[in-house]
């Protein structure tokens, strides 16, 4: 590139500087800017960078200046905060759904969103316990398609899979390719699940996104029979526990009042506690009761009770009976 190719570029180098080089523990001098210019083959006067400083900031760039002997230029307001970058770094460190590389890759960008002295900061090792990084490099951008179809409101196809005790690939229905017309996305213990229509089953059934393989958006529109006009995201997450589709019912579980904060993580501060003593309380909610909600429960020994329906007790029974048996032979 010439170097009068450059000087037209002056003033989005001087941006470019003030945004990488200066914060507020950290502004520069026009000097600074100056030698930083030459790095780039370009030449200036003093005079002419304070001009293009008060361009920028006309033009919307918050600029500080500290007057003094010699002033010195920071950038005062950024899009992001750096508390917030933190944050930030910390979701996609911590995030299971997203891959160690890509992890990588998306904090070097957000880094790119403040000064290269506080980037530093952002280098952070954020332990989550139990969490252990998805396998599916792919999943980064099944969500941006399946978000795609939803918008353009077309079906999704994709080949779903699990992973077998060799630790390979096993696609279902001998690799066969899943249509479907999607709902919406939702975000439940940690993973991505889309919610659609499925004729197969002819209802509304739900696909761990990190297991699906090839997906691409199909040709075909969502048909008018497949849409339903009330249909509530929220709601079917709540009803549908932990994701595992089968029809919920209204359960009265009996907690020990040690339990108040796990039920509210689990069911939301709007859970109605209809009964109370002094060391137990009890809830009625609708989910889905599989092996996965008894697990749960299963989880707190004898300070959870199941009250009713006697189908779900029975459930529960049948479950405890078949574990003593494995443990007995």
């Amino acid at each position: 590139m010439s170097a009068n190719t450059n000087q037209k570029l002056k003033l989005l180098y001087i941006l470019k500087i003030l945004m990488e080089k200066s914060d507020e523990a950290h502004p520069v001098t026009v000097n600074d800017i100056i030698r930083c210019l030459s790095a780039y083959d370009i030449s200036a006067e003093r005079k002419s960078i304070y001009t293009d400083i008060q361009l920028l900031s006309d033009f919307g760039i918050d600029i500080i200046c500290e007057k003094g002997r010699s002033n010195h230029y920071y950038i005062g307001k950024r899009d992001f905060e750096l508390a917030e970058l933190k944050l930030l770094v910390d979701a996609v460190q911590s995030s299971k759904f997203i891959t160690h590389k890509k992890s990588n890759e998306l904090i070097k960008k957000i880094e790119t969103l403040t000064s290269s002295y506080e980037a530093k900061e952002l280098h952070r090792q954020v332990i989550v316990n139990d969490r252990i990084k998805t396998m599916n490099e792919s999943i980064y951008y099944n969500v941006d398609t399946i978000h795609r179809a939803i918008r353009s409101n077309q079906r999704v196809q994709f080949k779903y899979f699990d992973y077998t005790v060799n630790k390979k690939l096993k696609f279902r229905r001998n690799g066969e390719t899943y249509c479907v017309s999607p709902y919406a996305l939702t975000w439940a213990d940690d993973y991505y699940y889309l919610i659609a229509y499925h004729e197969r089953y002819e209802t509304v059934t739900q696909f761990r996104v990190d297991r699906m393989s090839d997906i691409e958006v199909s040709e075909e529109s969502i048909p008018k029979e497949h849409k339903l006009k009330a249909f509530n995201v929220v709601e079917y997450s709540k009803k549908v526990f932990r994701m595992y589709s089968q029809d919920p019912v209204n359960v009265e579980l009996e907690f020990d009042n040690s339990l108040i904060n796990v039920v509210i993580d689990r069911f939301g501060k709007e859970v109605t506690i209809h009964s109370k003593t002094e060391t137990t309380f009890h809830i009625s909610v609708e989910v889905a009761p599989a092996e996965t909600f008894l697990g749960w429960l299963l989880m707190f020994g004898n300070k959870v009770k199941i009250i009713g329906p006697e189908a779900v007790k029975a459930r529960m029974k049948e479950h405890l009976e078949s574990v003593m048996e494995m443990y007995e032979k």
